[in-house]
Parts: structure tokens; sequence; C-alpha cells
């Protein structure tokens, strides 16, 4: 049953009503800083629970003529490409050749209904994520090395919500919002005409509330793994809703064979192999609406079957009471993650230091994340780029920042940054899909003595 149209005028006095009421009476402000919730033992309040939850978007602005992100001390930021549509994921090709998913929420009929689901559409849009999805991955190439993309090409268009891609051999594999597809790659191709042959089904369909797949390849190329979110916030569509979802897949590249691979991961994105031990990490959206404090996203390594709570807990063993019905042998066996990254920080991207590093040598060993920003946190977290130093193939230190002013003094977004990734000179990049734009992060240049 379609839902009747709310007229513009009443839309809207209903949309702010909700969000006054919201900010005010039924919203709470952090107790915390950020930092309580991040590194190996973050702190974990009691949940606060409200008739509304906390709404504290930044609208999109984007950014004004001869603005951009400010880099950390030691290291320049310019941008490698602008003027894109929604750019979220990279991949870089060994030629250096830089691949960028244009891409956004599909169609999704059957999520958030109701007039919370309504004020949540209308509140993404005002954060920019409701514009239609290009879905297409464009080719930029920076043939001369000077860091900025002279060229770009539609390399493969009429995808369907397209996010993470890898190339394995002369196979280009895209993870449609449904789909995992296979593509014939020949080194310098700059545009791809034939249709993908598909590898693998995803979960999808009507509700489809995370949608972005990301996919890596093992080192041989034979397997691949597949991030899969969630539906729901905390299983309130159903866990039957839930077959599948929130866990990581392992696929095989050519049989398309396929299984669990670990689970209660509720919304799993960045995927990366930590070079001196060789393990799976990945970067995890955490649960909403449980307060500003709670619950910091996290980075973890995957382990072979593994269970790591959602819906059931949070971060080891810490129960949701909103989930119906309970499951205490699940909260038993959920790991606690190795890392929380902040309450609510949209964590997504992740990128391990590469040999080659352009960066300081302070970046040398460590990963980066990208942080998309918060919603449902007062006041905001993350809108940056942040590294996180490694020792033995364990996170070593707290987080340093690499790129921030993604806000603006009054709480719009300028930038929000997303997918991370390394070009083939050792600089970082970093796909913002509100600035519409590629950043590039490098050594700030010496400065010669006088």
């Amino acid at each position: 049953m379609r839902t009747p149209a709310i007229p513009f005028s009443i839309a809207t006095l209903l949309t702010l009503a909700i969000l006054a009421a919201s900010a005010s009476a039924y919203s709470d402000t952090a107790k915390l800083p950020v930092s309580a919730g991040t590194g190996p033992d973050p702190t974990l309040p009691a949940p606060t629970k409200s008739l509304v939850p906390t709404v504290n978007i930044a609208p999109a602005k984007g950014w004004a003529e001869g603005l951009k992100p400010i880099a950390a001390a030691g290291t320049a930021v310019a941008a490698f490409a602008s003027g894109l549509d929604h750019p979220r994921w990279l991949c870089v090709l060994p030629n250096g050749d830089v691949l960028v998913a244009e891409t956004n929420a599909p169609p999704k009929p059957e999520d958030g209904k109701g007039v919370k689901g309504w004020v949540m559409k209308k509140v993404m849009r005002r954060a920019g994520a409701g514009t239609p999805s290009a879905n297409r991955i464009i080719l930029l190439r920076d043939a001369d090395g000077d860091g900025v993309a002279e060229t770009r090409t539609v390399f493969i268009d009429g995808l369907h919500s397209p996010f993470g891609m890898t190339l394995v051999g002369n196979n280009l594999y895209v993870a449609d919002t449904d789909a995992v597809l296979r593509f014939s790659y020949r080194p310098g191709d700059t545009h791809i005409g034939q249709g993908g042959t598909e590898v693998v089904r995803l979960p999808a369909g009507p509700i489809n509330h995370h949608w972005t797949k990301n996919l890596i390849a093992n080192r041989d190329g034979s397997k691949l793994y597949v991030t899969v979110g969630s539906n729901s916030n905390a299983g309130e569509n159903g866990i039957d809703k839930e077959e599948g979802r929130a866990a990581i897949w392992e696929v095989d590249t050519q049989s398309g064979q396929h299984r669990v691979y670990a689970a209660g991961l509720r919304n799993p994105n960045g995927l990366g192999w930590e070079p001196a031990s060789g393990a799976l990490w990945t970067v995890v959206n955490e649960r909403d609406e449980l307060g500003s404090d709670l619950v910091p996203d996290y980075m973890t390594t995957v382990q072979d079957g593994a269970f790591y709570g959602w819906p059931y807990s949070y971060y080891g063993n810490h129960v949701d009471t909103r989930v119906k019905p309970q499951k205490p042998d699940m909260v038993a066996r959920a790991l606690k993650p190795d890392y929380a990254l902040g309450p609510h920080t949209a964590s997504l991207g992740l990128a391990f230091a590469p040999a080659n590093s352009a960066l300081p040598p302070a970046y040398a060993q460590g990963v980066f994340i990208g942080q998309h920003g918060s919603w449902n946190r007062k006041p905001a977290s993350g809108y940056k780029v942040i590294f996180v130093p490694f020792a033995g193939g364990k996170p070593a230190g707290a987080p340093v920042d690499v790129l921030t002013g993604f806000l603006t003094p009054d709480g719009k977004a300028q930038g929000r940054p997303v997918g991370v990734a390394f070009d083939a000179r050792g600089a970082l990049l970093v796909a913002d899909d509100v600035g519409n734009a590629i950043w590039r992060v490098a050594a700030a240049p010496a400065v010669a003595a006088r």
C-alpha cells in the first residue's frame, strides 16, 4: 500500500517539528569526548533512550572556490580531480589509473516506512545523500605524474549502485548493490563496453538498508571477501530480513560458491590486508539511537567463523535490550573488536600505508580511515581522515588527524570523506562525496633555506 503524499507545507512543518524535538527534549548531548570512545578499550556508558533519535545532520554545502580540506603538519593536500558526481569508492590499477565509483543508494521502497522513516529520508537528502545514483565507474589518469588527473573517461556505465572494485589478473571485479560482477580488463583500457558476468548474487531487495557492498581479493586471487551490511539498525525489520547480512562473505572467484566468513558485523565497509601479519581487517559502522556516546564504530581483524555481536550485543557482550527475541548464546560467542573509532563517526574507508608511502615517516606504519561523519551525535563526530599507527601488526597508539576542515564553523558540510586509497606514487587519495572531489595528500614540499 502506498503512503499518501504529504503536502509540501505540512511536510516541512512536520520535519521542522520533529527536528526541533530531537534537538531539545528528545535528544541528548554527548557527555564524553570522542576520544573516550576510541582505542582498544573504549568507554561504554549506559544507553540513552528517547522517543525521537538525536538528529544532528550537517547540511551539504560543498567547497567554495579556492577552499580545500586542512592537511596535517608536514603534509599538503590538493585536488586530484573535481566536478565528479558523488564519488564514494576508489581502486588504483597497476598502471596508476584510478577508478572512482560515482554512486549513491538504489531505490529502497520498503526501507524506513512511517513518519520516522519519511523524516530520515528528508534529513539524508539535506546531507547530500538523496541524489540519484550515477551508476558508473570513472577512470582518472595522471599521465604526467603531477598529482592531477588530466583525463577522465566513463570506464563502466549502466551499473546498479556500484561500490567495491578489485583487479585480479585481467579480471576486474565490481560489487554492485545486488551482485558481484566480473569484467575483462586489458592494461591501459579507458572504457569497458561489454556487460559483466555475474559471479554471485548479493542480498538486496526492497529494504536494502545498508546498500554498499565492498570487496577485496586474497593474495592468489582465488577468493573474494565481500561486505554485506545489515537490513536495519538493530534488527527492527525482523531477523528473517537479515539472512546473509551483517557479514563478510568468502566467494570463490571461479565458481561463485560462497559462505559467510564472519558474521555479526552491522555494516562493514573498508577492507585491507595488514602488511606485517597478513591479517584481514575491516572497518564497521555500529548501531544508532542509543545516545551520542554509543556505540563506537570500530576496526577489527576478521576471523574465519567469528561472530561480532550484531544485533544482540555490541562491543563484545554488551546486550542491546531492544532486540527481540534475545539470544544469550549468541552474546556469549561475540568477539570484542580490536579498536574503537569513536561513536557515530561513520568510519568507511580503510587503507594501510604502503611500502612506497609518499607521506612523512610518522605515517609509515598504520592505517588510514575515512570518517564520513555523524548524524546521530551532538556535537558532530567524524568528518575527517585519521591515521592509526600500528606496530607488530596491531594498533599502537591514538589516532592522528590527517585531513580535517570538512565542517564549517556553523556546522555545514563542505565535504564528507569516504573511500581512501594510495596512488602509484604513494600519495593518499580521498573520495569526497559532498565536495565531489578526489583529494591527494602527500608530504609537503621541502622549503629551501635562504
